[in-house]
């Protein structure tokens, strides 16, 4: 199961951290790509050199290299992302009580805050350390926001002492990793979401085109949220200032309704969920100029012509695929949601109203409700766009049966 995995293995400053060694040489030879991330204090235990070498990757200690050579800035939220699998060995007691309070002073805390991916810790402290009632604590709270423990083993410790509190063995680490990772199946993975996003252009001339305010940033949330869930996700996206972030999303820029008709048609049979929450033109003009077109007159006529409806058109061909509409609103919302949902075949359908405050267009926020079938509806308060893609997600995967 590890071959290819991206896995951060984040090394604290402790003794227990020579055994590191040991669990980067075992997880590369199992076909792990490693990437290490020390503290500054775990170099004073085991040498970065030693560390690049067996993970045959350059080792993270600082936010920055030194500024006399070429001063590069490491970015974390970038090397938090490329991790399929987080594990920090050994977890101190400082590390632990620095993760269960957000402190974030070096960069191996920064990396751990920015990481969406399994985080597991081995702790590694001395018997009464292990044993003060604020570690008990610290650990309830590092399970509470999601973080798995390898419990500590019992033995002699580095201060001669004898009882529980030594990090656990590296072959013990890959085993309790691999068998929590298999029980912690996505509810997604192996589906395909196929998601429409952001607003389309349709030109009108070289430099001119009718669009709208669409940001994309629903559709983005709803992606980012797919592919934590496990899917594989297909983003066919209109013109934003977005880029995904997940790994598993693989965006299709488009412009015009009529490339986003045809990528939604062609990946359409191989999806499990497809959520269609780009804003398309309704209209698209007839005729395009070839050259931009001058300001002669007082008066300019455009003459247009209705574009193909990407939802209802998916309706029609749909076999067990679970299809999703939104619906804009301004008026009669309910009733004209409910009207699309049975005109267009389909299982669910998302309104919001452009007369909620924070609703609607660019903004971070939305306020929606859901719709399905039945003609069933669930009102929701106004959330972030990343928290209401969140209670889309959680109606569906309860629903579909994807």
């Amino acid at each position: 199961m590890w071959n290819n995995k991206n896995v951060i293995v984040g090394v604290t400053g402790g003794i227990a951290a020579y055994k590191v060694a040991s669990l980067i040489r075992l997880l590369v030879k199992n076909g792990a790509k490693v990437k290490v991330v020390m503290t500054p204090d775990a170099t004073n235990f085991i040498t970065p050199l030693t560390l690049s070498t067996l993970s045959k990757n350059k080792v993270y200690t600082e936010f920055y290299t030194d500024l006399e050579s070429d001063g590069t800035w490491n970015n974390h939220v970038e090397l938090a992302l490329w991790a399929d699998v987080m594990v920090i060995a050994p977890a101190t007691a400082n590390t632990i009580s620095k993760m269960v309070n957000g402190a974030c002073d070096n960069f191996l805390l920064a990396v751990y805050m920015s990481a969406n991916c399994p985080i597991f810790y081995a702790p590694a402290m001395d018997l009464d350390m292990y044993a003060h009632p604020s570690t008990a604590r610290n650990f309830q709270l590092l399970e509470s926001y999601g973080n798995i423990q390898i419990p500590a083993e019992e033995g002699e410790l580095a201060s001669g002492l004898v009882g529980k509190g030594r990090m656990a063995e590296p072959e013990t680490i890959i085993s309790f990793m691999q068998q929590a990772l298999k029980e912690d199946k996505k509810p997604l993975e192996g589906k395909t979401v196929l998601l429409t996003a952001g607003p389309t252009y349709e030109a009108i001339d070289p430099v001119r085109f009718i669009g709208n305010h669409s940001s994309g940033k629903m559709g983005y949330a709803l992606a980012e949220h797919a592919a934590n869930l496990g899917a594989n996700v297909i983003l066919i996206s209109g013109p934003v200032h977005l880029e995904p972030q997940n790994q598993n999303i693989h965006r299709i820029a488009v412009t015009s309704a009529a490339e986003m008709y045809n990528e939604a048609h062609k990946h359409f049979a191989d999806s499990h969920i497809a959520i269609l929450s780009a804003a398309v033109a309704d209209y698209t003009p007839v005729h395009v100029g070839e050259e931009k077109i001058k300001k002669k007159t007082d008066e300019f006529h455009l003459e247009l012509t209705k574009t193909k409806d990407i939802l209802k058109s998916l309706g029609q061909i749909k076999t067990s695929q679970f299809l999703v509409g939104f619906a804009l609103e301004t008026e009669n919302e309910v009733e004209n949601a409910k009207g699309k949902l049975v005109s267009k075949n389909l299982d669910l359908i998302v309104l919001n109203s452009l007369r909620d405050p924070g609703a609607g267009f660019a903004g971070d926020t939305n306020k929606v409700t859901l719709i399905n079938k039945k003609g069933v509806y669930k009102e929701f308060d106004l959330k972030t766009k990343t928290e209401v893609a969140v209670d889309i997600f959680n109606y569906i995967v309860e629903h579909s049966h994807a």
